[in-house]
């Protein structure tokens, strides 16, 4: 069977999102013709280019001016000069947009950048002029430097003019997501179907890779995955045109991350008209299912071919089906198709064959260099493993296969397939997408690309918890990984065993302390509104957050209003008597069609703390920004709050404890833990001139951590530190052990070393 995933828009502009690179490796193992597309970037150069600003422009021209005159009308003066000036300059924005856009995606004429910078015939929007100014407060004059955030700003800007006068629902991430947040049913999610940028410029896009399924005599599968709510109309668009242009030469699947944990109730017969079937989970058991059953076709009871048509008889795992107007139900659980599922996903390496990552834009919207991370860079997303080794936090969906199936993959061969991507693509940043990267897969991958050379610069999800010592850290920033971003959700002791997160606030402060130490950039995520929270919580919380970015532990950070999900431990708490406080309202349907997105639940007393987000949010970006960090935080607030319990050095008091720690590490080693030293530091060199003796005040130095360090020579084994890197050959490092292990001095000749280039790992 021919195969063809779809990613639909938007879902980002710097990398392709993974799934369709996992279920084309996937059904190429199967033996099956698969291709996938991001049509998410396709959408983008459709609009933003010189043919489609052309277009864009001859469409909204009149609405624009229309709407402008009706603003001045109505006193908003700003507003209809802004609108106007996309008008009187749009022959400038369509000569310099494929400059913009080559700059961002790395090409671009360099001599030109002066040109976009300081001349008066290049365009201009409201987000450009504020970063101009914004420059000019601090005092200095714009460079060429400053050039790919002024081409970020300008695609903003236009697409600020898009959805002011074209399309209201158009963003350039996340298309229509409060379409599908805030209107209920399927019903009314389908009135945004005809949307003018899905009708003028993402048809265009659709007919040229339609030719993969008119190319071919076969049935077509067709997976179009769902990350997020914002993709789910762009997907139905998707899903209607090509059961317009093929009708039952297709067979249309829908799965991913939003239709796993919004949509597993979704039984409206109606999407029968867009779609064949619902995917549910990772989808590798469910299409395995799939494909048996039209193998079987004739031999038994579970399908039957009518013509061109293939009508199921019989459920299949995970799988809905919507045909002729009913819906079968999945099976939810299949001892066979289980282990099959579990199987096949410690195998999958994605594969980005069909990608071109030389399309993809490296966006600068902020100088923090954590948020750079996300949208600077071409990232080939990957996972060490499937769902959460921990999955018991009670605010997440713990009942929901991606967090709760952990499956670990095999790190060596997914290694090996991750290197051989990044030098066809000319891509070597990884992004692990886990829930939370398992510390012992990191090391092995770490390991791995140490033993290559380090040729791969990785980041991702992690939990903040005591396996992370200042050792392993330094040991991870050796071998690449370069940032990490975390749960961190509440900054006090009682908030996290309420939300049982499995940590402490002291293991937490350590582990930033200590990624911090090596190097490794590092994000939480801030929750507040919880359904045992109050107005002293959240500033004891926000008290915390603030000593840590003045101890410079924490780069950025993210503020989350709390939502209940059904999926969660909480909810599942309380349905079994537990949980008291929280008090859920539940749904009542009496809209035509049902629920549409039905896995977020009101709880009584959810909206109160509504109005601490902009405070919060305000503030994190003053401290993200090195700004502010000693202002008392209630004065954040424009309203009554009561004063933080925090002690004022309540950071600084558990970084000591932190170092009291580390100083200790020394006595820990003896004979049974030795074998996890390793060696960091730099080569020593040897100072001074020996005698004839060979004795004589000589010493060694070397770099670790960008300080010197310095050792008497006779307490120095260098070709045995050498043989300690983790480049280091297996057999160096087993003949080098074996030495230290036959040689009573030398474990207290290591002592002294450790914290000064020689690490130890606590596995």
């Amino acid at each position: 069977m021919n195969v063809f995933t779809i990613i639909p828009p938007l879902v980002q502009l710097n990398a392709p999102y993974p799934s369709g690179a996992y279920l084309t490796s996937f059904f190429k193992k199967e033996g099956h013709d698969a291709h996938w597309a991001d049509l998410s970037i396709e959408l983008f150069y459709e609009i933003f280019s010189r043919s489609g600003l052309e277009k864009l422009f001859s469409l909204s021209e009149q609405s624009a001016l229309t709407m402008a005159d009706k603003a001045e009308k109505n006193g908003d003066d700003n507003t209809a000069f802004n609108i106007r000036r996309y008008i009187s300059q749009k022959e400038i924005w369509i000569e310099w947009i494929d400059f913009i856009t080559a700059v961002l995606s790395g090409g671009g004429a360099r001599e030109k950048e002066h040109q976009f910078l300081y001349s008066p015939f290049a365009p201009r929007g409201q987000r450009m002029e504020n970063f101009l100014e914004a420059l000019a407060q601090d005092g200095r004059e714009p460079s060429v430097d400053d050039v790919r955030f002024l081409c970020s700003y300008a695609l903003a800007d236009l697409a600020d003019y898009i959805t002011a006068v074209f399309d209201k629902e158009f963003s350039l991430i996340r298309y229509a997501e409060a379409l599908t947040v805030d209107e209920r049913t399927f019903a009314e999610v389908e009135k945004g179907l005809d949307s003018p940028v899905l009708e003028h410029f993402y048809k265009l896009v659709l007919c040229r890779h339609a030719e993969l399924v008119s190319a071919s005599d076969e049935k077509t599968l067709i997976c179009i995955s769902i990350p997020f709510a914002g993709t789910f109309v762009p997907a139905l668009y998707t899903a209607r045109f090509l059961k317009s242009q093929y009708g039952q030469k297709v067979f249309i699947c829908i799965g991913g991350g939003f239709v796993n944990t919004e949509l597993r109730d979704l039984r409206d017969a109606s999407l029968g008209k867009y779609i064949d079937a619902i995917s549910y989970d990772r989808g590798y058991g469910s299409y395995k299912a799939l494909f048996d059953s039209i193998k079987n076709m004739g031999t038994e009871s579970a399908v039957v071919s009518t013509g061109s048509t293939t009508v199921f008889c019989e459920p299949l795992y995970k799988l809905r089906i919507f045909q002729n107007g009913k819906v079968i139900e999945p099976v939810w659980t299949d001892e066979k198709y289980e282990k099959y599922e579990t199987e096949i996903t410690t195998q999958i390496i994605p594969d980005y064959s069909d990608i071109d990552f030389s399309r993809y834009l490296r966006m600068c919207d902020d100088k923090n260099a954590m948020h750079r991370i996300w949208t600077d860079g071409s990232w080939i997303k990957a996972y060490l493993a499937h769902g959460c080794y921990w999955h018991r936090c009670a605010f997440c969906d713990t009942q929901l296969d991606y967090v709760c199936a952990y499956r670990p993959v095999v790190v060596e061969k997914l290694y090996e397939g991750l290197l051989k991507t990044a030098r066809e693509k000319n891509v070597y940043g990884i992004h692990f997408v886990d829930e939370a990267m398992p510390p012992v897969a990191l090391k092995r991958f770490a390991l791995e690309n140490a033993k290559h050379g380090n040729p791969l610069y990785f980041w991702g999800n992690i939990r903040f918890e005591k396996t992370f010592t200042k050792d392993f850290a330094a040991f991870l920033s050796y071998c690449g990984l370069g940032g990490v971003s975390a749960g961190l959700e509440v900054a006090a002791e009682s908030g996290l065993e309420n939300i049982n997160k499995g940590t402490d606030i002291r293991s937490i402060i350590r582990a930033c302390a200590a990624l911090k130490e090596a190097g490794v950039l590092v994000h939480a995520y801030m929750i507040y509104g919880f359904w045992y929270d109050t107005a002293q919580t959240i500033l004891d919380s926000m008290e915390t957050l603030r000593q840590f970015y003045a101890a410079g532990l924490l780069d950025s950070c993210f503020w989350h209003k709390f939502v209940l999900t059904k999926n969660s431990t909480v909810y599942t708490e309380w349905k079994e008597g537990r949980q008291k406080n929280l008090q859920p309202i539940e749904p009542k349907s009496d809209k035509k069609g049902g629920l549409f997105a039905g896995n977020n639940i009101h709880f009584k007393g959810e909206n109160q703390y509504d109005k601490f987000g902009l405070p919060l949010d305000t503030a994190l970006d003053n401290w993200m920004h090195g700004n502010k960090i000693e202002m008392k935080v209630q004065k954040w607030f424009d309203f009554q709050v009561p004063k933080p319990t925090v002690s004022e050095n309540f950071i600084d008091s558990c970084i000591e404890e932190y170092e009291q720690i580390n100083k200790k590490r020394m006595a820990s080693l003896n004979a049974q833990n030795v074998k996890n030293v390793w060696w960091l530091g730099g080569a020593p060199v040897r100072c001074g001139t020996p005698n004839l003796a060979g004795t004589g005040n000589t010493e060694y130095r070397w770099l670790y951590l960008m300080e010197e360090q310095t050792a008497p020579a006779k307490f120095m084994d260098v070709e045995l530190l050498l043989a300690l890197r983790p480049e280091a050959s297996d057999e160096a490092r087993t003949a080098a052990l074996n030495k230290i292990t036959a040689t009573p001095e030398a474990i207290s000749n290591l002592k002294k070393l450790l914290g000064r280039g020689l690490v130890l790992l606590d596995f």
